[in-house]
């Protein structure tokens, strides 16, 4: 059997690299206007979004949320922080939509510890105080920059990255976008030690080199 070789065109090229994008996006474009959640009627399966209501009953009110105003209570952690998300419970209007706000709450020497979105880009800006942020890519690089008011930063989809008050005593704000209706999030030192049920001891002290106490110790700390 002859097998004929067959040189990709630049223009078939353009086309498959233009469906991989529009494959990589962190969620499907809409196919209407908007989609209102419909809270009192959820699908016992398992969605992308929730389920629509009549849009002839769509008002402004479903469009608009004052969850961010509200200062959120750093006390709620032993890191210091705290994070308000605007989501379909106060935001109904935001389903479909593909994007989140979050409003980060960091006590004086709060932190936002190592974590990642598994779904989504993020763009923060600071709003007060001076919050330190960075990332590390896949090359185990950290990129890292002091915000000040106004000064904004962007975290790559599915890095870790943290952000940190470096004023001892202030409170810090900050507001993100990000680019997913659920991003997701998973603390990275949380993750490692107080996965349900636990990774074995044997495989947290190989990939972090401590001992046994090493992490009781870490777990304890953690609230375990």
């Amino acid at each position: 059997m002859a097998f004929i070789k067959v040189t990709p065109s630049p223009l078939r090229t353009l086309v498959v690299l233009a469906l991989i994008w529009s494959h990589a996006r962190a969620d499907p474009d809409p196919l209407q206007d908007y989609c209102i959640a419909d809270m009192r009627n959820q699908s016992p399966y398992s969605v992308n979004g929730a389920p629509c209501i009549n849009p002839n009953l769509a008002s402004i009110s479903h469009f608009t949320t004052s969850a961010l105003s509200r200062r959120g209570n750093t006390k709620a952690n032993q890191f210091g922080f705290n994070v308000t998300l605007t989501k379909t419970a106060n935001l109904p209007g935001l389903n479909t939509m593909g994007l989140t706000m979050a409003r980060i709450d960091m006590a004086g020497n709060g932190l936002v510890p190592p974590h990642s979105h598994p779904r989504a880009s993020e763009v923060t800006i600071c709003l007060e105080g001076v919050i330190g942020v960075g990332f590390v890519d896949t090359s185990y690089r950290l990129f890292t920059q002091i915000l000040r008011p106004g000064e904004s930063f962007v975290f790559p989809k599915g890095l870790i990255h943290y952000l940190y008050n470096y004023d001892l005593k202030n409170p810090a704000l900050a507001i993100s976008g990000l680019s997913s209706q659920n991003p997701g999030a998973q603390i990275a030192s949380v993750a490692a030690f107080m996965s349900k049920p636990w990774i074995p001891d044997e495989v947290l002290g190989k990939a972090f080199q401590i001992t046994g106490q090493d992490i009781a110790k870490i777990r304890k700390n953690l609230g375990g």
